[in-house]
């Protein structure tokens, strides 16, 4: 690419996670209350909202959109199909949501309506991933990722902000009244096709025969399928134990016994996060030509279990800011390094199928994890008498647990791939 057209590339494909960044800052951060305290759902019922998705957002972009993807290498436009089918489905999802009596039953229908919308997100989703590798160089990749994740948490700052005021309609109506009455699920669709607009001026992405087949000679990365198997097992424990957390740790927060916030506090601590992630985003490309894609990966980890700790420990809000700040170094970390230290093992050619399990690991995370591990155990404990706070505070200690493991594997694949590159 020249000069000028990689400045107008990343500014299109910046444009884009900007958008989607505050449509899911607008949207999620406030659901999982909506369907705990509004529809009155249990812990572990409210985590489906993301576990089920996902399990189907990881299905399709494995088995229908990753291979059609690699087979037609065909990238831009699964972006642009999966956001716009997408948004005309999460209009459907809050039509349907009003029609039973039952607040219960609207629940489920939210929840099995975003399962069907997420079909077409992992359209994109796989369409995205790919695009990335297939546009730039495995030395930039990195950088890329940081600098999309800096600039998509200014997106998702705003949304987060807009959010907290539309969740009870800037205090005017009653909590859940910017999901009861449509607002969010309106203005969130009208983003998704606002989103498409840039990405009609890049490259359809996507590499050739010959492109593949050079690659593959000249990367040893692409022989080592066995390392990208252990690597995805340790982003499994990594992601799950982080993202276990992602679905109740706004209703701990809400909790009338604990902290107690309101819509628009809720709202600023969240946006600790993205000011974590925007500012670590802008070093990020400095920092992965100082550190290899390992290091930053250990180091991510790292700020994890503390973060997660923290959140076990806390007993007053301040704390909880901090924590919160630093789960979102920790998250740009994560994402900007395993994302290339992955693309280093994925042959060109097979960009789609691999990312697709890549991005299994993040997936499924979000919500699966809440819903096997949190969930269940913050509802057992509930049940069997302790306090709701402590019984969050102890998720958030098994969390951690879990990232530990992730990093014992991590360490265990990068001297796997050490021992196979020097055996070349």
């Amino acid at each position: 690419m020249t000069v000028q057209r990689a400045k107008r590339t990343l500014f299109n494909l910046s444009s884009f996670e900007i958008l989607t960044m505050f449509r899911r800052g607008l949207f999620y951060s406030y659901l999982s209350i909506y369907l705990r305290f509004f529809l009155g759902l249990s812990v572990t019922e409210t985590t489906l909202f993301a576990t089920l998705p996902m399990v189907l957002n990881v299905v399709f972009q494995r088995f229908v959109w990753g291979a059609l993807s690699d087979k037609y290498q065909k990238r831009r436009t699964y972006i642009i199909l999966g956001e716009a089918l997408a948004a005309a489905g999460t209009l459907l999802v809050w039509y349907l949501h009003k029609i039973p009596a039952s607040k219960a039953m609207a629940g489920y229908i939210i929840i099995i309506g975003l399962s069907v919308v997420e079909i077409f997100w992992s359209m994109s989703n796989i369409g995205w991933s790919a695009i990335i590798s297939d546009l730039y160089p495995e030395e930039e990749r990195t950088g890329i990722q940081g600098k999309l994740s800096s600039l998509g948490a200014l997106g998702r700052i705003v949304g987060v902000l807009i959010g907290g005021l539309a969740y009870d309609g800037l205090a005017r109506y009653y909590e859940g009244w910017g999901f009861d009455s449509g607002f969010l699920f309106f203005v969130a669709s009208g983003i998704m096709l606002a989103s498409t607009i840039p990405m009609f001026f890049i490259p359809e992405g996507g590499v050739t025969v010959v492109q593949a087949k050079t690659v593959r000679r000249s990367n040893h990365a692409t022989t080592l399928s066995r390392v990208f198997s252990v690597f995805m097992l340790a982003m499994i424990f990594i992601n799950f134990g982080r993202n276990s957390i992602a679905t109740v740790k706004t209703q701990f927060l809400s909790l009338d016994t604990g902290f107690n916030v309101s819509s628009q506090t809720l709202s600023y601590i969240v946006n600790m996060q993205s000011i974590a992630i925007f500012i670590v985003g802008l070093f990020i490309s400095r920092l992965s030509k100082l550190y290899k894609d390992v290091t930053l990966l250990y180091a991510g980890a790292l700020i994890a279990i503390l973060s997660l700790i923290g959140f076990a420990l806390a007993s007053a809000l301040p704390l909880i800011y901090v924590c919160n700040f630093f789960f979102g170094v920790s998250m740009v970390v994560i994402l900007s390094s395993s994302y290339s230290y992955a693309s280093q093992l994925i042959p060109p050619e097979r960009r789609g199928k691999q990312f697709a399990w890549f991005n299994a690991t993040f997936f499924l995370s979000w919500g699966m994890a809440a819903t096997f591990i949190s969930g269940p155990i913050i509802d057992l404990l509930i049940r069997s008498g302790t306090s709701e706070v402590f019984a969050y505070r102890v998720s958030f200690a098994i969390s951690a647990s879990l990232v530990v493991i992730g990093l014992v594997i991590l360490f265990i694949t990068d001297r796997m791939k050490k021992r196979a590159l020097n055996s070349q």
